[in-house]
């Protein structure tokens, strides 16, 4: 669990310095309108989804999860970077699906890991470490970026190159930090097969994560609004890092009461709080505004992130859970995709306001769906003094 963290941490160092600049740079440099940042984002999450379920079902096949972990993030690690080079937005969507891939290739087996890892107790706050380190690295990686373009006056290109560090410390982090987890003996499974049924209650969550993604857009287009609230092109990666220090503060709290009081609570509170950060930000006229929602925003990963992810643990069975996080992911992809682009076309032809309460209402819609979808936790094992059951 803790070399997981370390290689997402890396990760995220890289992909942050391209990301918070990448809008300004499609938009102001490229000539891309918010359709096609859009569709490049929704194309990229979709390829990543499809990916994932594969990916997360062979693991489960073979009984090997390393493997597909460093191939994802080595792949990502060599793509990411070359937006450097992108001289039109078209390249930059084919480099940008090429990195997730990668994202594709590495999610469901390293969430597999991460499950296989630790003790039911604490899986929520398992993946919300997971996700504190993933934020932390999302933190620094702006102030890189920031510090390289303001301080020592980089162009965004110069910045995009630089990426390629923290990514190659990821790919030797995994290579040399990651082990193999033996899973135990009574649920390690032989080869199944992938159209063996998962119970009726999984289906049923992730048809109201489908819901939910279909209004959770790419983050670019908070970017973009906060351009238009008046923040610098210059500042957007620090209003970037501001939001992951949230996340990352609020990731091992949240994680850690999904453990107390139950899944379901934290996922309604945190859809009921993304429904009103995204009423607001339709409704924001200046720069502050901007700076509080990021930082409400933040809140809203730390109750769900690794609630999620839990959940889909708890309710299926230990030697399907490659498969199951591999269609959890593909049910974010799919709806990545038209997620992005209706929102993207509602802004271009009926203003920011209308496409923020698009997505405000399909959140406060699965908010209500969650919280009527029966969940039930088989019990716990009981442990013993050194921890095993």
């Amino acid at each position: 669990m803790y070399a997981l963290t370390a290689v997402s941490f890396f990760t995220d160092v890289s992909s942050e310095m391209i990301y918070p600049l990448l809008p300004a740079f499609l938009t102001l440099t490229l000539g891309a309108s918010a359709s096609f940042i859009g569709a490049i984002e929704g194309a990229a999450e979709t390829t990543a989804a499809l990916l994932k379920l594969a990916s997360g079902w062979w693991s489960d096949r073979v009984q090997r999860r390393k493997p597909l972990v460093l191939a994802g993030y080595t792949i990502a690690s060599i793509m990411r970077p070359l937006v450097a080079i992108a001289q039109s937005a078209t390249q930059v969507l084919v480099i940008r699906v090429a990195d997730r891939v990668g994202k594709g290739i590495r999610n469901s087996p390293r969430d597999a890991l991460i499950a296989d890892s630790v003790d039911s107790s604490i899986r929520g706050k398992a993946f919300g470490f997971n996700r504190t380190g993933d934020h932390t690295g999302a933190v620094l990686g702006p102030l890189i970026a920031f510090a390289l373009v303001q301080w020592l006056h980089k162009d965004v290109r110069t910045v995009f190159w630089w990426a390629v560090v923290p990514g190659v410390l990821a790919v030797l982090t995994v290579l040399f930090g990651v082990r193999e987890v033996s899973r135990r003996r009574d649920t390690a499974a032989a080869p199944i097969d992938l159209s063996q049924p998962l119970s009726a209650r999984f289906w049923a969550v992730l048809g109201v994560i489908f819901l939910f993604t279909l209004g959770n857009s790419t983050d670019a287009f908070l970017l973009l609004r906060a351009q238009q609230l008046g923040i610098p092109v210059a500042l957007a990666p620090i209003l970037w890092a501001f939001l992951h220090v949230v996340k990352s503060l609020s990731s091992v709290p949240g994680g850690t009461l999904s453990d107390r009081v139950g899944r379901k609570p934290l996922l309604v509170a945190g859809w009921l709080l993304y429904a009103a950060v995204y009423f607001a930000f339709g409704r924001a006229s200046s720069a502050w505004h901007a700076w509080a929602l990021f930082g409400i925003y933040g809140i809203f990963f730390g109750l769900t992130e690794g609630t999620e992810r839990a959940l889909v643990t708890d309710i299926v069975p230990a030697a399907r859970r490659g498969t199951a996080f591999g269609w959890y992911n593909l049910t974010i992809g799919l709806g990545a995709l038209p997620a992005s682009v209706i929102f993207g076309a509602l802004w271009d032809h009926s203003g920011s306001r209308i496409a923020f309460d698009f997505g405000a209402a399909l959140a406060l819609a699965a908010s209500l769906g969650i919280a009527v979808v029966p969940i039930v936790v088989p019990p716990r094992p009981s442990l013993t003094r050194d921890g095993s059951s």
